[in-house]
């Protein structure tokens, strides 16, 4: 029973204190300051009023000067509360305030209610009623003003209320016993009602708390859905989407400041073999660095501000803002390209990058965002064409190229391959007995409107609108219906490309067309290049696999020029080896392509394959490929690619050569 008597008092104490909850204290400091002004404007108009009735009967000191310091000092009040209306506090001062309010209510009450007191008995029975209207009136009035205040609001009650009621209560007159009980009633009513109000409005600050903290884990949870939709799961870099906001904003700065903007892409140079030969685990961790390679160059380039973002696959854009010159661009795409070239260690596995990059300019190169981008992205791949490796910003140049590239690509969508492709045919030479073992197949296009288009460019434009496909299959028929009618022992040599190796169908129809030849499959060679290669090792390699089953021969064309070759030629099932004409024109002069060209007669010779060599000019170069061992010769010493029509002139002139060397052989000196 004691337990629980402590247990109560210590609850009844609580009502007499202020709450120490930051959010209830400020939500009652801000109530409360503007309604206390209100509270001292009823004490102070109500105890004139009362003076004014006691100034003839009460002496001057209690009528007069006792109620002026107790009205200076409510107005001292009023005065301080109005002006906390335009100061920006701290919880700790606001909760300061508040007990102050709380300790200094008791007093002011007692002073105001011990003076009321004091008057009663000078006044007749109008200025004691006077008296006992004012006490009831004043604290009903407190009551009220105070109520986000509990503490104070009851302080009050009990200093006025009390002493009231058992003053009025010992005076023996009816009715200012009436008004007594009437008052403890009252006022009991008001301070029910006062601690329910007190309870909802410290339920309601609670519930916006709540409710506040709920708005701030939604926001929280949107900035997160935001960053996470804006982000590369990868690399936790930018992502694409996050980017073309980037450029849209940074575009549209630009044009309403009438400077420079610049749109860059970054391709990574030999990724995709990493994948294939490492796996994609390693090719992920190598983007992660690379990424974060790339990521710190931007920030640390102080001459602009640049926005970095993955794009996809190993594609990062940039955007760099602040009126970049070119040569900023220049030393940027350096910086970048060095950065990226340095090695990498992921495990057992050490490898190695380089990238190309392709710039725009705004407003040279384009006047929106998305032709800026297109713009930066045919400077990457005009990079990637002719200067791998390097950085390429867009130029009068290169728009003109992509005017050309437009209408070839136009016009190659309305051609006749019947009429319009011609095909001639370069001899593929035994290194030995310089006698034809083959003819390889090369496309011209004649265009009714622009005349004779190099295959360097209409070949990339049939695969960039979809019509690779189709136009190999058509030269197919040709070339094999051609080949029929060479002797039994000259093959043809055949170009695909990563479309044909590559397709969702895979060769199915290639190899339908070649049942249809009549020619047989032993005398066809397919030249495949290591670009076709690694555009999707797999599928190239199932299809590879289906032309070799057939009895077909395959080539690795260009080996050397592209990368990872080694990966390549010991994964495939290849039977010759086509090296680059790049190594040929210095071998007499420069060591290292000497030495280059020995290496890979040497790994053909190893791995039983055949050695073809590009791009023979001179008779000295003859000599020395065949001292090095080189198998097969392909170039202008013997033969510039010919029409099909002086194949049979072409095979007979070399026949009457070959048969008149061995003719003279045999003379005896």
């Amino acid at each position: 029973m004691f337990f629980n008597l402590k247990l109560y008092l210590a609850a009844a104490a609580q009502l007499f204190r202020v709450p120490t909850d930051p959010d209830l204290t400020r939500a009652q400091f801000d109530a409360f300051s503007k309604q206390i002004p209100l509270l001292y404007f009823i004490l102070i108009t109500n105890s004139v009023a009362v003076a004014y009735t006691y100034v003839p009967l009460a002496p001057v000191w209690l009528s007069v000067i006792v109620p002026a310091l107790l009205v200076s000092v409510a107005g001292f009040r009023t005065f301080w509360w109005l002006r906390q209306r335009h100061v920006v506090r701290s919880d700790a001062d606001i909760l300061r305030n508040l007990r102050l309010t709380n300790r200094i209510a008791a007093p002011i009450s007692a002073g105001f209610a011990v003076w009321a007191f004091s008057l009663y008995p000078y006044g007749d029975a109008f200025a004691k009623s006077h008296v006992a209207f004012y006490m009831a009136v004043t604290v009903i009035g407190c009551i009220f003003s105070l109520m986000h205040l509990r503490s104070a609001a009851l302080i009050v009650t009990l200093v006025v209320d009390v002493p009231y009621v058992l003053f009025f209560f010992a005076t023996g007159e009816p009715t200012l016993e009436a008004m007594a009980v009437n008052n403890l009633l009252v006022t009991g009513a008001m301070v029910t009602v006062l601690v329910i109000y007190y309870r909802d409005f410290a339920d309601l600050v609670s519930s916006r708390k709540s409710l506040i903290a709920q708005q701030e884990a939604t926001q929280a949870l949107s900035d997160e859905n935001f960053r996470l939709a804006n982000l590369d799961s990868l690399t936790e870099l930018p992502n694409r989407r996050r980017f073309f906001a980037e450029l849209s904003s940074a575009f549209a700065d630009a044009e309403r400041r009438s400077v420079r903007l610049a749109v860059g892409i970054i391709d990574l140079d030999g990724f995709k073999p990493i994948n294939d030969n490492y796996g994609h685990s390693v090719g992920d961790r190598v983007l992660i660095e690379a990424g974060r390679r790339i990521r710190d160059v931007c920030e640390g380039f102080a001459a602009n501000r640049v926005a970095f973002a993955r794009l996809g696959g190993d594609e990062f854009g940039l955007v760099v803002c602040g009126d970049p010159a070119d040569q900023d661009l220049l030393e940027l795409g350096q910086r970048i390209g060095e950065r990226v070239k340095l090695p990498y260690q992921i495990d057992t596995a050490h490898t190695a990058l380089s990238c190309s990059i392709g710039f725009a300019v705004f407003p040279e190169s384009a006047t929106d965002a998305e032709a800026l981008y297109e713009c930066a992205d045919y400077s990457l791949y005009h990079a990637k064409r002719h200067m791998r490796g390097r950085t390429v910003i867009f130029s009068s140049e290169l728009e003109a190229e992509i005017r050309s590239r437009g209408v070839i690509e136009n016009l190659l969508r309305t051609s006749d391959f019947a009429t319009e492709m011609h095909l001639v045919f370069q001899p593929i030479v035994d290194a030995m007995s310089e006698r034809t073992s083959g003819f390889e197949v090369l496309s011209r296009w004649n265009s009714p409107r622009l005349g004779l288009v190099s295959p360097a460019d209409f070949i990339p434009a049939a695969e960039r609108i979809g019509l690779i496909r189709p136009l190999t299959q058509a030269l197919l028929v040709r070339a094999l219906a051609a080949a029929k009618t060479w002797p039994d022992d000259i093959r043809v040599s055949f170009n695909l490309s990563a479309h044909d190796v590559c397709a969702s169908d895979g060769i199915l129809p290639l190899i339908a067309i070649i049942n249809a030849s009549g020619l047989s499959p032993r005398r066809i060679d397919f030249e495949i290049t290591e670009t076709a290669v690694t555009f999707d090792f797999t599928r190239a390699q199932q299809s590879i696999a289906a032309l070799k089953a057939m009895g077909c021969g395959i080539s690795l064309d260009d080996f050397g020029t592209g990368y990872s070759s080694l990966s390549h030629v010991h994964r495939l099932p290849l039977d010759k080896i086509k090296v680059d004409r790049s190594f040929v024109a210095d071998v007499n002069e420069n060591p290292v392509s000497h030495k280059i060209i020995k290496s890979l007669t040497g790994l053909c010779a190893d791995m039983e394959m055949a050695c073809v060599v590009e791009g023979v000019e001179t008779r000295a170069q003859l000599d020395s490929l065949r001292r090095l061992g080189c198998d097969y010769i392909q170039g202008y010493y013997f033969a510039k690619p010919m029409p099909e029509s002086t194949i049979a002139d072409y095979l007979a002139a070399e026949a009457k050569r070959l048969g008149e060397g061995a003719q003279r052989a045999k003379i005896p000196a």
